[in-house]
């Protein structure tokens, strides 16, 4: 068999690898949990004197200010999902436009910073028609990474049959939701007065909203989508052994169907956003997996002082339990690259085969220092996916390296480090034959799955 053929299907056993290399040892953080609020989507609230409507002032947000905090607290890239409360106050025609207007400027800084954000796109609902629309364009032309659902929009519930027909969309379109509690309706603000809805009544929306979409297997039945629960899973914990436990008595008092529960809850993933600590992760792996829990901020809703400070706590605490500090960089990073990784993210990567030939003599030498660079490079630098060496049995003296980057700028960031340079200038003499050969990844498409596996 001619070496560029044997190579080629090296090339494909590597792109199946890529899940497990592509972030290990991660020592960078995704925030799925933060939140964008423009100046034109504050000014529309204040227009209907809703800005204190969910109990809470809204939190000033700008550009710098986020990109600041992610920088001193170690954020590679955050999701940017629209705050709280539901622009839509009683015209659908003005919906529309406020939500159009934040989906096109979110994906506009997404677009200027595409290392840094994410975007996850609203919808107009409780109008499905106007939602579907506004999902198709989102998706499609904006490109967006995931789409926000609230647990109601003005009482309109997740997992209300009317929502099906924008469901059977989302499923096509193999996407990502982000989920966050809005303010039930109805509401006593009575209640409110007594205990904000963040401290108490959020949890009891998101547990609410997954339950009603479980009873109507809506996560079974669409399984092209998956779902982030904010919040560290909200109630579910307790909640769902009870609904398990009480299921079968309901089902034949005729109130409820069969429910596919491994099928619903295998496409729920959880953020640590607000109460994140080693008990509640355990609490949380009562009914999830490791590869399900995702860090969360909720920046700026909290000072970023004190985010920050909670996450190197939250680090720490890991690192110190010998149940969990084993899945650190999953939670941190690898679990949202996985979820979040995108048909345009492969489109940007750069796939080379590096042919080698080295001088019999320092042939131990170099293998020592490919494993080295291969090790070190992979390690530290998130962009860098593979640098894979391998050595061809009938000829020992011939290296092959498959090296996979996440984009040019990685490769180019790649190159230009210290531990490249030494890698480069130690071995230069080993080497009797070098040969560079760009590729083309004929079937991109897969890669986001391959990276979901």
């Amino acid at each position: 068999m001619k070496l560029s053929v044997v190579f080629s299907c090296i090339v494909c056993v590597v792109l199946n690898l890529v899940a497990i290399m592509s972030s290990a040892y991660a020592q960078t953080v995704i925030d799925v949990h933060s939140h964008i609020l423009t100046s034109d989507f504050v000014e529309a609230v204040k227009s209907h004197h809703a800005a204190l409507e969910e109990g809470f002032p809204l939190p000033s947000w700008n550009l710098d200010n986020h990109l600041k905090w992610m920088d001193e607290t170690g954020i590679k890239q955050s999701v940017l999902t629209l705050a709280a409360p539901h622009p839509y106050f009683g015209d659908t025609t003005e919906s529309k436009r406020i939500i159009r207007n934040e989906n096109e400027n979110a994906a506009r800084i997404r677009n200027q910073n595409p290392n840094r954000f994410k975007f996850c796109a609203s919808l107009p609902l409780p109008d499905v028609k106007a939602a579907i629309e506004e999902a198709e364009y989102a998706l499609d032309s904006l490109h967006a990474d995931c789409i926000k659902l609230a647990t109601n929009s003005r009482g309109q519930y997740l997992g209300d049959p009317s929502l099906d027909p924008l469901m059977d969309v989302l499923n096509a379109h193999h996407a990502v939701i982000i989920l966050h509690p809005h303010k039930p309706d109805p509401y006593s603000d009575q209640i409110m007065k007594q205990t904000p809805l963040a401290m108490q009544e959020y949890l009891a929306e998101t547990t609410r909203a997954i339950a009603n979409m479980i009873t109507r297997d809506i996560l079974a039945r669409y399984e092209n989508i998956r779902v982030v629960v904010p919040h560290c899973g909200a109630y579910l914990p307790l909640a769902l052994p009870r609904m398990k436990a009480i299921h079968p008595v309901v089902q034949n008092a005729g109130m409820v169907q069969s429910i596919d529960w491994d099928g619903n809850l295998s496409k729920l993933y959880y953020d640590l956003a607000g109460a994140a600590s080693v008990q509640t992760i355990k609490m949380m792996l009562s009914i999830t997996t490791p590869d399900h829990i995702l860090y969360g901020s909720d920046y700026p809703y909290g000072a970023p002082g004190v985010l920050t400070t909670n996450l190197n706590r939250l680090k720490e605490d890991i690192k110190r339990d010998g149940e969990l500090a084993p899945f650190l960089d999953k939670f941190l990073y690898e679990n949202a690259h996985k979820l979040f990784f995108s048909q345009s993210d492969a489109d940007n990567m750069v796939v080379r085969i590096c042919e080698i030939e080295i001088y019999p003599q320092y042939l131990d030498a170099y293998i020592k220092a490919a494993n080295e660079i291969s090790t070190t490079s992979v390690r530290v630098e998130p962009g860098v996916i593979s640098l894979l060496p391998m050595q061809i049995i009938s000829e020992p003296n011939k290296i092959r390296i498959v090296e996979i980057y996440a984009n040019q700028d990685a490769y180019q960031h790649h190159i230009s480090t210290e531990h490249f340079k030494k890698y480069k200038q130690g071995t230069l003499h080993m080497v009797k034959e070098l040969k560079l050969i760009d590729t083309k990844m004929l079937n991109p498409a897969i890669m986001p799955e391959i990276l979901k596996k």
